[in-house]
């Protein structure tokens, strides 16, 4: 069996485009939800919807087999990641502008291209690296450092719940390439619906009832622990949309991490940001605020300037190669 990373950038690069294009929607649908089902409700349908889609996909890559692992511990902890990775953001969505919650949510292919030196081993180069710190200079600016309190229209843990959430999606897309080499992309997407589903369960279990939260507590608290409430006519559609998003941005993002390097990937992730704005604009009246589209502006800019030397470099590669021939 190869056992070497595959690199069909091409490829990865198309699954990717898909893949965000879903979360997009994904969180569009779940800002729409926050205000009258649980989290933990709407992760468990959208999971367990998801499930039996990534099952058909088992199925169609090569069959049951394929979902023996050597490495089942690794596995779980890849979903506990995505599991903390998505409750964090969507904790933020009930309290955060939708393109807000998604800029700080994008330094997450920053993280991704960072961490990628002493998880991967990839090389990164000095130029890159000043990219990124960049980048994150815009994410500083996004948490308004030099506001109070009174003046900020969500909490300061609430503003540091995205990018939270984009430190632990950054682990569990290098864990995807490590894992991509044995694993089928629609493996990889199952697991980690299995892990949803326990956690929904569990948080069920202990605080279905809504016996922990009342009125009085805070917008994100409040969607993390309300009782669960069966879904009004006009919302099934969103929880079968959902459900569909969930298997669609399983299986893209596990097929684009484990088919090329990470920091050729990540940037392509950056299409997420003006499809947050439309969004929030179409659907919720939202516009940033100028801080949000400076820290958009640093963000993009940087993960842009990450893509174009990653593709020269390869450019230099291929041309040294020839010339060896």
């Amino acid at each position: 069996m190869n056992t070497a990373p595959q690199n069909r950038a091409g490829l990865a690069i198309l699954f990717v485009l898909i893949g965000v294009g879903a979360i997009s929607i994904n969180d569009m649908l779940i800002k729409q939800l926050s205000g009258g089902y649980p989290l933990h409700q709407i992760v468990f349908a959208r999971s367990a919807i998801g499930i039996i889609i990534s099952l058909g996909l088992v199925k169609l890559e090569g069959g049951w087999h394929l979902l023996r692992t050597k490495h089942p511990g690794l596995h779980v902890l890849r979903g506990v990641l995505v599991v903390i990775a998505n409750m964090a953001f969507f904790l933020a969505l009930a309290a955060l502008p939708l393109a807000e919650a998604t800029a700080l949510f994008f330094a997450a292919p920053l993280f991704i291209t960072l961490l990628s030196i002493p998880i991967l081993g990839e090389k990164v180069g000095v130029m890159r690296l000043s990219a990124v710190a960049v980048g994150f200079v815009g994410v500083v600016i996004m948490q308004r450092p030099w506001a109070g309190d009174e003046t900020l229209h969500a909490s300061r843990l609430v503003l540091l719940l995205p990018v939270l959430a984009a430190v632990t999606y950054a682990l569990n897309q290098l864990m995807t390439r490590k894992l991509g080499v044995t694993a089928k992309a629609s493996v990889l997407s199952l697991y980690i619906q299995a892990v949803f589903i326990v956690v929904s369960v569990a948080f069920y279990l202990v605080a279905g009832d809504g016996r922990f939260v009342d009125e009085t507590s805070m917008a994100s608290m409040q969607f993390l622990l309300r009782a669960w409430v069966w879904p009004a006519p006009g919302d099934g559609w969103v929880f079968w949309g959902l459900g569909l998003n969930a298997a669609i941005i399983g299986y893209c993002l596990s097929q684009a991490y484990r088919m090329a390097d990470a920091a050729t990937v990540a940037p392509f992730e950056y299409v997420g940001l003006p499809l947050a704005v439309f969004w929030g604009f179409v659907i919720f009246g939202d516009l940033p605020s100028w801080e949000v589209w400076v820290g958009i502006a640093l963000i993009l800019g940087s993960g842009l300037f990450v893509f174009l030397r990653e593709r020269q470099k390869a450019r230099n590669i291929t041309r040294a190669q020839g010339g060896r021939r």
